[in-house]
């Protein structure tokens, strides 16, 4: 493997939870090194060395959508080679799993649908190949037609992983609800190999759960935020609401503090948040 070169390697614990398709009783966490390259994920102990072939990885799943209850530790991610599943925590997380992500995905080509849906409009667009690009809490999409399209984690609205038809085939579609540069709630059509879509619906839904749309608002503060959703350029709030300046300020101050909105340079200049649109929706959907 010559062109293997070495991601992260750092202390952690693992476990098998699944052999052969059958679960596995009395789990043992074991401690050791985790290792990761652009070609495998090594977990080496006193025990043994296992090594996972990163390209027979079917699916990851992460601390915040895994479905083992498992206490033991406090973050952890779960990784499906064939029919057997592992759990792996290492000591710093968050950073080993950007690094797997982008192993996994980064300079995959996939195909691109942007922007499928806009403002809550269907656009009759075609599809195109496309090439994943990982960074920090970004995915972004290189197209063909030469856009590039960005989806920020802390953006996402709404994930929804389906069957359809691309290019005549039935194949995986992975919906995924952000907003462009302008803030206008888009969404963005991701389909490719069950393995990518897989892997890449895991990611994107992290920041799909940050946006759960659990916030508890008072009458007036659900005004604001259906005006917002509406259209209701901030400036115009006040008088669209029957509500002074400083109380709308006010409402202002409270949704960004709740991470329902994002506050741009200029006062009262503000934005729908992932969480916010996901709000506005669930009203309008109960409407």
């Amino acid at each position: 493997m010559s062109d293997e070169r070495a991601l992260a390697d750092t202390q952690g614990r693992f476990v098998q939870v699944v052999k052969s398709g059958r679960k596995v009783n009395d789990l043992e966490w074991l401690s050791g090194r985790v290792l990761l390259s652009n070609k495998r994920l090594v977990l080496a102990s006193n025990e043994g060395k296992r090594q996972i072939a990163l390209a027979k990885v079917s699916t990851v799943k992460n601390r915040k959508n895994a479905n083992q209850a498992m206490t033991a530790v406090s973050g952890y991610f779960s990784v499906q080679t064939g029919s057997d599943v592992f759990l792996v925590a290492p000591a710093d997380i968050d950073a080993f799993e950007e690094h797997l992500y982008t192993a996994l995905l980064d300079g995959e080509v996939v195909l691109v649908k942007h922007p499928a849906v806009e403002g809550g409009v269907v656009r009759d667009i075609e599809w195109e190949k496309g090439r994943i690009n990982i960074e920090s809490d970004v995915v972004g999409l290189g197209v063909a037609s030469g856009q590039f399209v960005e989806v920020e984690l802390e953006d996402v609205g709404a994930v929804d992983a389906r069957e359809g038809t691309v290019r005549g085939d039935e194949r995986r579609v992975l919906e995924v609800e952000h907003t462009d540069e302008e803030g206008t709630s888009v969404q963005t059509y991701i389909s490719g190999t069950s393995r990518h879509v897989s892997i890449l619906e895991s990611l994107v839904r992290q920041g799909e759960l940050q946006n759960a749309t659990d916030a508890d608002l008072d009458q007036t503060e659900m005004e604001v935020l259906m005006a917002l959703y509406s259209g209701v350029s901030p400036f115009e709030i006040p008088e669209f609401v029957g509500m002074d300046v400083e109380a709308v300020e006010a409402i202002f101050d409270r949704l960004v503090e709740e991470g329902i909105l994002r506050e741009k340079r200029v006062r009262r200049d503000v934005r729908l948040k992932a969480r916010g649109r996901n709000i506005a929706s669930d009203v309008i959907g109960d409407q």
